[in-house]
C-alpha cells in the first residue's frame, strides 16, 4: 500500500493503552483479603535501606535495578512484607514524570509517587493530559504474571491474594473508573484447574484478559508443550470465554545478560528477547490448532522482529528438517496461525510500524507504559503524530484504538457522560 505524502498533522483519535502499570495501593490486601487472611497479607512497613555496595552483588541482579535492601539506618522507604519476604517498588517502575537524571536505581515510596501510580482519580486525569481514553494495567508488586504468589509457602493464602487482587481490580481500580480502565486479572499459576476457575469466574463479571508468564518453565512450571496436557484447563477456559493471555516483557523473569562484564545497557537492550522464544513455542505447540478461539497478547514487547521470526519458523517447516520434532498439528506454515490468534504491542518501534503489512495491520497494537522509566507519558499523542505520519486514517484507527477493542472485545465508544464524570 502507498503510504501518503500529505504533510497535513495526522489526527489521532483517543489512544486505548494496552499495557500500562499500577502500583497497588498499600492497604489493597488489608481490605480485600477475608478478614481471616489479613494478618498473614501483603502489607507496608516503613523502614531504611541502602545500596549494595559494588562487588557484592552480581552484575545480573544488579541489571533489575534491585541492588538495595534493608538496613538498620539510612534513608527510609516502603517496604511490601509478605511471608517474611521484604521487597519494595522499583523507582524505575514509578518513574513517569521525574527527569531521566533521576530515574537511577533503588526504591520509591509513595510519598514520592505520583498519585496517578495508585489512585484512580488522579491515574484517569494523567490519562487525560496524555490522550489515553482507556488503559488496561499489569500488576506490580504480584508481578507481572502474578509469580509472586506462585512463591507462596501456603498456596491457600496464595490463592485468597490473588482473588482479593482480582476483586479490588475488577470492583474498583476499574469498577470506579467509568469504563477507562480495562480489567486484567492474574491466576494462581501453580494450579491449572484454579487458574481456569479464575479465569471464568472473572469473565463472568466481564473480565476479557488475564496475565501469563513468557516461559512457565523458567518459574519451574511445565511448558505450554507439556504432554501431559498441564494447562489444557487454563487454556480451555481462556478459549471458551475469549479472555486474551497477555504475555508481558520480563514476566519470565528470566533476565538476557550476555556476559557479567557487561554494561547494564545491554540487557536492557534485549528485554524482548524472551518474547521471541515464548512465540516461538506458541506457534510451533501445536496449541493455538487445539484451541481455535485462544487469544494470546504480547504486551510491550515491540513488534519489528516479528516478521523475521515467523519466516525462519515458515522455512523450517517448509523444510522439514528435523521432521520427528514437529507437532502433527502443524498443518500449515507457522505464520498462518498468526491472525486472529497474536497480537503485537509497542510503545516506540519506528521500524515495525514501517513492517506493519508483513506484521498484520490489524494485529498491531499501542501503549503509553505508564508510569514505567520507559513511559512515553505524556507525550504519547505527540510520539504516535511522529511515528504514524504517512498512514492513512484507517491503519491509524486500528492501531491507537480500533484493534484493542476487537481484541478485548471493548465497547467501541465510552458514552460523553462517562469521560465527563471521570
Amino acid at each position: 500500500m502507498a503510504e501518503s505524502t500529505n504533510s497535513a498533522a495526522v489526527e489521532i483519535p483517543p489512544i486505548i493503552s494496552v499495557d500500562d502499570h499500577v502500583v497497588e495501593p498499600r492497604d489493597l490486601w488489608q481490605r480485600w483479603l477475608p478478614a481471616r487472611w489479613r494478618d498473614a497479607g501483603p502489607k507496608i512497613v516503613r523502614g531504611p535501606y541502602e545500596m549494595v555496595p559494588e562487588g557484592e552483588i552480581s552484575r545480573a541482579a544488579r541489571s533489575g535495578w534491585s541492588a538495595f535492601r534493608p538496613a538498620a539506618t539510612g534513608p527510609e522507604t516502603d517496604w511490601w512484607l509478605f511471608e517474611g519476604d521484604i521487597s519494595a517498588t522499583l523507582l524505575g517502575n514509578a518513574a513517569a514524570g521525574l527527569p531521566s537524571e533521576e530515574v537511577v536505581p533503588g526504591p520509591i515510596s509513595y510519598d514520592r509517587m505520583r498519585p496517578g501510580f495508585y489512585s484512580v482519580k488522579e491515574r484517569l486525569e494523567d490519562m487525560s493530559i496524555n490522550h489515553i481514553e482507556r488503559s488496561m494495567c499489569f500488576p506490580t508488586y504480584p508481578r507481572f504474571a502474578g509469580q509472586r504468589f506462585l512463591d507462596a509457602k501456603d498456596k491457600d493464602l496464595g490463592l485468597a491474594c490473588v482473588r482479593a487482587y482480582n476483586d479490588w481490580m475488577v470492583d474498583e481500580w476499574c469498577g470506579d473508573s467509568g469504563g477507562r480502565l480495562i480489567p486484567l486479572c492474574i491466576v494462581p499459576l501453580w494450579d491449572a484447574e484454579l487458574a481456569a476457575m479464575e479465569v471464568r469466574r472473572n469473565a463472568e463479571r466481564g473480565v476479557r484478559a488475564v496475565v501469563f508468564t513468557e516461559l512457565p518453565s523458567a518459574q519451574g512450571l511445565p511448558s505450554i508443550h507439556d504432554a501431559n496436557g498441564y494447562w489444557d484447563p487454563f487454556f480451555t477456559a481462556c478459549n471458551e470465554t475469549g479472555t486474551v493471555i497477555c504475555i508481558h516483557i520480563g514476566s519470565s523473569g528470566q533476565g538476557q545478560m550476555t556476559s557479567d562484564d557487561a554494561p547494564l545497557c545491554v540487557p536492557i537492550a534485549l528485554t524482548t528477547t524472551a518474547s521471541q522464544f515464548a512465540m516461538a513455542d506458541w506457534l510451533l505447540s501445536g496449541n493455538l490448532v487445539r484451541f481455535p478461539n485462544l487469544r494470546i497478547a504480547f504486551s510491550e514487547s515491540q513488534i519489528g522482529w516479528m516478521p523475521f521470526l515467523w519466516e525462519r519458523l515458515d522455512n523450517l517447516w517448509h523444510k522439514k528438517n528435523y521432521h520427528d520434532d514437529w507437532s502433527p498439528l502443524i498443518t500449515q506454515p507457522p505464520s498462518s496461525y498468526v491472525p486472529g490468534h497474536i497480537w503485537g504491542c509497542f510503545f516506540e518501534d519506528a521500524f515495525g510500524i514501517k513492517a506493519r503489512q508483513d506484521i498484520g495491520i490489524d494485529m498491531i497494537t499501542f501503549e503509553c507504559d505508564y508510569p514505567h522509566q520507559d513511559s512515553s507519558w505524556p507525550n504519547t499523542k505527540t510520539y504516535a503524530e511522529k511515528v504514524l505520519a504517512g498512514l492513512n486514517p484507517t491503519e491509524i484507527f486500528k492501531i491507537v484504538r480500533g484493534n484493542a477493542i476487537e481484541m478485548l472485545q471493548l465497547e467501541p465508544h465510552l458514552t460523553d457522560v462517562q469521560v465527563k464524570k471521570h
